[in-house]
């Protein structure tokens, strides 16, 4: 049985999470090195974190569930600062990754930009990770 790799976990729940959601699918799939890392966290980056495989032909239909996954967790989080749901995983603005960009151009085939954060299409909100948002009902 012919394995690949679709996505690396740092952390036992998410890599859970995930793997329940694609099995509740019907998409066969396991973690590999998921005992390690959560045994010994340290570990996560020399091996590249917890591992979530499946079988080569059901490649294509995981990734499509995950990119669903992602798209869906996008669109349910709130910007802190104006409340919209609109948010973008974006290459950050601005001169460091604008020249890395035209450098890497250069010297290979592709651009990289270096920065990347979700932004808010509505107000233009950054953040590094999505922010957590939360009702006033679950805070009280």
């Amino acid at each position: 049985m012919q394995l690949v790799v679709i996505r690396a976990f740092n952390d036992y729940f998410s890599a859970n999470l995930t793997l329940t959601k694609l099995q509740a699918y019907g998409v066969e799939c396991y973690l590999k090195d998921e005992h390690t890392i959560t045994i010994d966290p340290l570990l996560t980056s020399a091996i590249g974190g917890i591992k979530l495989v499946v079988k080569v032909k059901d490649e294509a239909e995981a990734r499509k569930f995950l990119e669903q996954f992602d798209d869906e967790y996008i669109k349910a989080t709130a910007c802190p600062k104006c409340g919209a749901h609109e948010f973008s995983y974006v290459a950050k603005p601005g001169a460091t990754n604008f020249i890395t960009a035209i450098l890497t151009r250069l010297i290979s085939n592709y651009s990289v930009s270096p920065d990347y954060v979700y932004q808010c299409g509505n107000c233009g909100y950054e953040s590094k990770n999505l922010p957590e948002t939360f009702s006033e009902e679950e805070t009280e």
